[in-house]
């Protein structure tokens, strides 16, 4: 692939200041009276802060829960944001927002917003229909139903992924970009949630998180098998719903407590306490409940060593230190901006993630980088955006990202690593995978990821009835199926 950029008299800057930012935003469009407002003040504000040259901001949950009833606010939203007096000089913007609700094909809520400054010299957006470069001039807003806009790439990931919810807007939106000579891919990307913490918990890695971990290396094989558009650095950011190991949390905070189960007519309504010596409930653990006495514990710098859904993944994903705490689950309250829910166990759902060769493309000397939460003191809702502030060098071409055989590689060496250490001494690895085969269908994902819930098995018609047409979009036929993703499923030696 070449880069079509001229050339111009005065030479460019050797590299140019960006801010990534990702956000899921369905709470504040359930509440956009209280909230909308808010929101948009402080994440201007912040990027007035920052002057950045060149600003993506990632969304998932566009809309909310119910999109029709938010189709206004939605408009109002891009329109501030727009012609906001601090957007001012950003005179090249592209929006992408994934609206049409109707489609239960298509449908994923996410939105891709990008402002360039006017100082940039070049700037050219890659077409997926033509495989060629387009020229970014003025503003363009793809709004609705755009599955035929060629300057995006746009997946749901197949029902199979998720089996144990009976309908899912998961999903990734890719744009690929060369500005000022230097091209790279944003991918925005929403993976599914832990649907009951109470299956959560059960062990680690749960059955989410390998849900999690198979359609995020799906995806990442997806890009660096691409031969017809070629696989470039790339950045991805969204909410992956990454979540702390559950076991091991409750582990940590009852330590010293008595564990006392609270059985409920309807199953999905167990809960268990944890109580100390006088009898007091410290920790309560239901499906939807996670409540412990003081909330904000789960802020303290002891939760890192449980946030652990990345570990198999960082040969190939580079994340900046997280200083900043988890993202999820916070109050929608604006009375209580940094006090979390008693509903889940905080996480750092919120990630943006580096691939081998983006991170060549970062200049990480002077001022360096900022990774953290917008909105610390306010009320963003029940996710805290998260950003990330570096520098990308100029005129560095299309760098080849890790073929998609290193890729596999990197994973496997991980695998081994675990194996040789549990050989040697004699325990059993927690975290500890092995390769299976990719499963084609949700009849037969039926053994190793167990539903949910007897009502989300009512949801296996609609699946099977796109899942052919999914195999065919992801690729997953019988005669490659052996080589389409690489799943991983927790073992013992």
């Amino acid at each position: 692939m070449e880069n079509q950029s001229s050339s111009t008299c005065s030479s460019p800057p050797s590299s140019l200041p960006f801010l990534l930012v990702t956000a899921n935003v369905g709470s504040v469009f359930e509440d956009p009276s209280r909230l909308l407002h808010i929101w948009i003040q402080e994440f201007l504000a912040h990027v007035a802060a920052r002057r950045p040259a060149f600003i993506a901001l990632h969304l998932q949950e566009v809309g909310g829960k119910t999109y029709e009833k938010s189709m206004e606010y939605v408009q109002e939203f891009i329109k501030n944001l727009c012609e906001s007096r601090e957007l001012a000089d950003y005179n090249r913007i592209r929006v992408y927002l994934d609206e049409d609700y109707n489609s239960a094909e298509h449908f994923t809520a996410l939105g891709n917003l990008y402002f360039a400054i006017r100082t940039i010299d070049h700037l050219q957006i890659w077409n997926f229909l033509t495989h060629e470069w387009d020229t970014v001039a003025g503003k363009n807003i793809h709004t609705g139903n755009i599955e035929s806009v060629a300057s995006k790439e746009k997946a749901k990931f197949p029902q199979q992924f998720f089996p144990e919810c009976k309908w899912s807007r998961k999903g990734f939106l890719r744009t690929r970009w060369s500005l000022n000579g230097t091209v790279f891919d944003l991918v925005n990307i929403h993976l599914f949630h832990d649907a009951s913490n109470l299956a959560a918990c059960e062990e680690y890695p749960s059955v989410y998180c390998k849900s999690r971990r198979r359609a995020l290396i799906h995806t990442l094989e997806r890009f660096h098998k691409d031969a017809i558009n070629q696989s470039v650095p790339y950045f991805v950011f969204g909410d992956f719903n990454f979540r702390c190991d559950t076991e091991g949390v409750i582990k940590k905070l009852t330590e010293d407590l008595t564990m006392h189960r609270i059985a409920s007519a309807k199953s999905d309504s167990t809960k268990v306490q944890y109580r100390d010596s006088d009898g007091a409930n410290v920790l309560t653990v239901g499906k939807k409940e996670f409540n412990h006495h003081d909330q904000s514990t789960f802020k303290g710098s002891w939760m890192r060593q449980f946030d652990r859904e990345l570990e198999s993944l960082r040969s190939i994903l580079f994340e900046y230190p997280v200083s900043f705490p988890p993202s999820y689950p916070y109050e929608e309250d604006p009375g209580q901006p940094g006090a979390y829910m008693t509903t889940r166990c905080p996480a750092w759902c919120d990630r943006i993630l580096v691939s081998p060769a983006a991170r060549k493309l970062i200049d990480e000397g002077g001022k360096g980088y900022a990774y953290g939460i917008i909105g610390e003191a306010v009320c963003m809702g029940d996710h805290k955006p998260v950003y990330l502030s570096i520098r990308i060098k100029t005129s560095q071409g299309a760098l080849p990202e890790i073929t998609h055989e290193e890729l596999r590689g990197r994973l496997q060496e991980y695998l081994d690593l675990n194996a040789r250490i549990s050989d040697e001494h004699g325990v059993v690895v927690t975290t500890h995978y092995v390769q299976i085969t990719p499963t084609a269908s949700q009849d037969s994902t039926s053994e190793e990821l167990p539903v949910a819930e007897a009502e989300e098995e009512e949801g296996a018609s609609a699946a099977d009835a796109t899942a052919e047409s999914d195999s065919v979009f992801y690729g997953q036929n019988a005669a490659n199926a052996a080589c389409s993703s690489m799943i991983f499923r927790e073992t013992t030696v």
